[in-house]
């Protein structure tokens, strides 16, 4: 009996997200997609300022709600606003500097969702020594209020950023 549920509740977990895809296609608009890129490039003009200790822009960037998550470059994952507001300061405390850009970026948008794939390539700082940046990043934003606002940022483990 066991094995059938499991079977059942996979099939339905697939077809779920085959129709959350359909609905993220279907919703697709050009505006869309020009609107979730916009919403990117400021999360990385945000991160750029996190860098040298500003939390001003990250703050307004995210959505404070509980199902935020935030999977960073210094590995674990991080759910709701609390824990990644927390993250974040801890990283503008490290005033890391440097500069991270968004490259080759893939953008799938909808009414209510939007998605990037991209390669964050850059240099920051550890202990006064330039550290290359080259890894990849996925970036969910969901429109609330009118505003698309960051509801999840995935990236590559950095081994040289400290736990």
């Amino acid at each position: 009996m066991g094995g059938i549920k499991i079977g059942w509740i996979a099939k339905v977990s697939v077809i779920a997200y085959a129709l959350l895809l359909l609905n993220v296609q279907f919703s697709y608009s050009a505006e869309h997609e020009k609107e979730v890129r916009m919403a990117a490039e400021q999360f990385y003009a945000s991160l750029n300022s996190l860098f040298k200790g500003d939390m001003g822009p990250m703050i307004e960037l995210w959505s404070h709600a509980d199902d935020v998550t935030y999977m960073g470059p210094s590995g674990g994952i991080l759910v709701g606003w609390e824990a990644v507001l927390k993250s974040w300061e801890d990283q503008a405390g490290l005033k890391l500097g440097g500069k991270v850009e968004p490259q080759d970026m893939h953008v799938t948008a909808g009414e209510e969702i939007g998605i990037t794939v991209n390669y964050e390539r850059g240099t920051s700082y550890i202990n006064g020594k330039p550290e290359e940046v080259n890894i990849r990043a996925t970036n969910v934003f969901r429109r609330e209020n009118g505003k698309w606002k960051m509801i999840g940022h995935h990236t590559d483990i950095l081994p040289w950023l400290p736990k």
